[in-house]
């Protein structure tokens, strides 16, 4: 990756174009860097994508959770544990986790 000395933001890749040859270019301000064509790509590293880590999970639900009437969007029962977590900032309401206690589905109102 590189980045724009004049306002920081990352560079775009363009491909060589009639005679043109490959360059950076930022997409913000007028900043070019145009590459010589000796220039190759030694090692590519993939990137490892990491798993996702639920906020709740079913154990934290049955343990914290407390019950209320709310009907599951999947199979339409009518009870449900819940609990309440500020996720945003402090000036917005917090978010309502639920799940199903017949099916188990967790849903979220924000």
């Amino acid at each position: 990756m590189e980045f724009c000395p004049t306002c920081g933001n990352m560079l775009q890749y363009e491909l060589p174009h009639m005679g043109r040859p490959s360059r950076f270019f930022c997409p913000s301000c007028p900043y070019v860097c145009h590459l010589e064509s000796k220039v190759k790509i030694k090692r590519r590293q993939r990137l490892v994508k990491k798993e996702i880590e639920p906020v709740f999970n079913k154990d934290d639900m049955k343990i914290g959770g407390s019950e209320t009437d709310a009907t599951c969007p999947s199979c339409g029962h009518g009870r449900a544990l819940f609990t309440q977590v500020q996720i945003r900032s402090a000036d917005e309401p917090a978010t309502t986790f639920y799940q199903c206690m017949k099916c188990e589905r967790m849903w979220r109102e924000d």
